[in-house]
C-alpha cells in the first residue's frame, strides 16, 4: 500500500442533472480531500459504503508535469536559428546576426535569456544546435536543416554556452539566404519523437525552440508538420526576434482556434507557443520563465494523459491496477518506493 494516500481532485457529476443546472461535465469539485479505502465520493461530496453503490464511477488518475519530471521522464531541447537573409548582412551593425564584442546582438540575448530556462528541465543540459535558410560549406547549398557546429553526426552542444559559441564560429562561415522554411526542422524533431513514443513510456520530452526574424515562407508545409507533430510527445516554442510584423505566427499559436493542416485535419491539441522576444527583454528572470513555460508543461501533460502514459514508477491506487501490477496487487493499491502520487479526477459516467 502507499505510504501516504495520494490527494484526489473528486469530481462528482449526473451528465443530465450537471447540464440541466448549467454546470457542465464537471458540476461539482472538492479539492484537497481524501477517500477512504473502498469509499467512493457521492455527488453532494458524501461518502457512499462502498464499489456496490457506486458502479458508474470512473477513476482518472490526473498526473502532474512534475509527476512526469520526477519519474524520470528526460526532456530533450533543441535549438533552431533562423539564417535568412531577411536578418541583414552580419557585417553591418543593424543586422539582427552583428556580432559585437561589447553588445550581444538581438539572437544571442533571445538565445540566453530563452534558453536558459529551458536548460533547467533539460537533464543532460545538452543542445541539439540546427540552423537554417543559409548557403553552408563546403558546397554553399541552402540548406534548411543543418548543425551549426558543422557535425550532422553530433548537433548537440554542452549547454546554451555551448550553443552561444557554435552559433558564433558558424555564422562567418555561412552565407545568409531563404527562404524561412522552417518544416523540415519540425518534422526532424518529430522523428525523433516517433521513436519515443513507440517505447510506450514517459520517458523523453522534446521542446524545439525556433528562433526567427519573421514569418515562415513555407506556412502550408510548416501547419503540416505541427498536425502531424501534435501526435507525438513534443512542444514547439517560436520566439519572435527583431521588430517585424508577426500577426500571422499567432495562426500556429492556435490564438485563433484549432490548427488545421491544408488538408483540414485538426491538431490533436495545442503544442504551439509564440513569443515575440520584443516584449520580454525587459522581464525578469521569473516572469521571462513564466512566460517560457506558460504552455509546455500542460502540453506534456496532456500528451501522457492522452497516451494513457504514467509517469515511471508511479503508485496506484486501491482498486486501480497498474501497468506492472497483478489483480491481487491492485485490491490493495502498489506503490514503488519514492514513487511520485498523484491528483485523481472521479467522474460519474452513469446514464
Amino acid at each position: 500500500t502507499c505510504p501516504a494516500g495520494p490527494h484526489f481532485r473528486c469530481v462528482g457529476s449526473h451528465l443530465g442533472r450537471a447540464r440541466a443546472e448549467g454546470g457542465g461535465d464537471k458540476a461539482r469539485v472538492l479539492r484537497g480531500g481524501q477517500a477512504p479505502q473502498g469509499c467512493h465520493m457521492g455527488l453532494e461530496g458524501q461518502p457512499w459504503g462502498g464499489p456496490a453503490d457506486a458502479p458508474a464511477w470512473k477513476l482518472h488518475r490526473v498526473h502532474s508535469f512534475l509527476d512526469y519530471i520526477m519519474g524520470g521522464c528526460q526532456i530533450h531541447c533543441t535549438v533552431a536559428i533562423d539564417f535568412t537573409a531577411s536578418n541583414g548582412d552580419p557585417r553591418n551593425s543593424c543586422s539582427l546576426h552583428h556580432i559585437d564584442p561589447r553588445q550581444p546582438n538581438e539572437y544571442l540575448r533571445a538565445l540566453v535569456a530563452v534558453g536558459e530556462v529551458c536548460q533547467d528541465y533539460d537533464s543532460d543540459k545538452r543542445f541539439s544546435a540546427l540552423g537554417f535558410g543559409a548557403r553552408i560549406p563546403p558546397k554553399y547549398e541552402v540548406s534548411h536543416d543543418f548543425a551549426i557546429n558543422f557535425n550532422p553526426e553530433d548537433d548537440e552542444c554542452e549547454g546554451i554556452q555551448g550553443v552561444v559559441e557554435a552559433y558564433q564560429n558558424c555564422l562567418p562561415q555561412v552565407q545568409l539566404y531563404g527562404p524561412t522554411n522552417v518544416a523540415p526542422i519540425i518534422s526532424k524533431v518529430a522523428r525523433m519523437a516517433a521513436v519515443e513514443e513507440r517505447t510506450g513510456e514517459a520517458s523523453q520530452y522534446y521542446i524545439l525552440l525556433i528562433l526567427t526574424d519573421g514569418v515562415v515562407t513555407d506556412m502550408a508545409d510548416t501547419r503540416e508538420a505541427i498536425v502531424r507533430a501534435s501526435h507525438l510527445p513534443m512542444s514547439i516554442i517560436i520566439v519572435g526576434v527583431g521588430n517585424a510584423d508577426f500577426t500571422d505566427m499567432q495562426t500556429l499559436d492556435g490564438e485563433d482556434g484549432v490548427l488545421r493542416s491544408p488538408r483540414g485535419e485538426p491538431a490533436l491539441r495545442d503544442i504551439v507557443q509564440f513569443l515575440p522576444f520584443r516584449e520580454l527583454k525587459s522581464a525578469s528572470p521569473a516572469a521571462l520563465a513564466k512566460c517560457v513555460l506558460a504552455e509546455v508543461p500542460k502540453q506534456m501533460v496532456e500528451y501522457y494523459s492522452h497516451k494513457e502514459l504514467p509517469p515511471r514508477g508511479f503508485c496506484s491506487l486501491p482498486g486501480e491496477a497498474s501497468p506492472r501490477s497483478s489483480p491481487e496487487d491492485s485490491r490493495h493499491g502498489d506503490c514503488d518506493q519514492g514513487a511520485p502520487t498523484a491528483s485523481v479526477s472521479s467522474t460519474f459516467g452513469g446514464p
